[in-house]
C-alpha cells in the first residue's frame, strides 16, 4: 500500500491509497485509518479485484449473507465512509458494485477482496467525529449520530 496526503486544510486531510496486488482491501484500508487516526471520514474508490466476497445484509438474520466472487472483478464503484466502532477504533463500511467479464455486475457490502492489479481510493476525512454504535435490534452497527 502506498499513500499521500494531497490536501490539508482546517483540520481536514485528503488522502490518496494506492493498494497493490495480492492487497486484502478490507484490512489494508482498516490499517490504514488506524494509523492515520482517521475517525470520520468518506471514500469512494476504483480498480479491480482477482476474488471477491461482499454482503447482502439479511435484516431477519441479523447477519450478511456472502457472496462470493471467485473470478477477475472491475470495481465499477465503491462508495463508504469510517467511523469509531464501539471499540473505539476506526469502524470502515462500504458499498460496492463489481463488473464481471460477461457485462453483469455483483454488489453488496465489502467483506473481502484480494485487489488485482490496483485499488485507488480517495479517503476525505469529515469535519466532525462519528460514532458507529451497535444496534442489537437490528444486528448491525450504524451511525449514532447522537452518540
Amino acid at each position: 500500500m502506498k499513500s499521500r496526503l494531497v490536501s490539508e486544510a482546517g483540520g481536514q486531510r485528503t488522502f490518496v491509497v494506492v493498494l497493490g496486488p495480492g492487497e486484502e482491501a478490507f484490512a489494508a484500508l482498516t490499517a490504514f485509518a488506524i494509523d492515520q487516526g482517521v475517525d470520520s471520514a468518506s471514500l469512494t474508490a476504483i480498480g479491480a479485484f482477482e476474488r471477491a466476497i461482499v454482503g447482502w445484509f439479511d435484516p431477519n438474520a441479523k447477519t450478511y449473507r456472502k457472496i462470493p466472487i471467485d473470478e477477475q472483478c472491475e470495481v465499477l464503484s465503491a462508495i463508504g465512509d469510517v467511523a469509531l466502532g464501539d471499540d473505539g477504533k476506526p469502524n470502515l463500511h462500504v458499498h460496492m458494485v463489481l463488473g464481471l467479464s460477461d457485462g453483469t455486475t455483483r454488489g453488496g457490502h465489502l467483506l473481502q477482496a484480494m485487489v488485482r492489479p490496483t485499488l485507488e481510493v480517495t479517503l476525505v476525512e469529515a469535519p466532525g467525529h462519528l460514532r458507529r454504535s451497535r444496534r442489537p435490534e437490528l444486528g448491525v452497527a450504524l451511525i449514532d449520530l447522537d452518540g
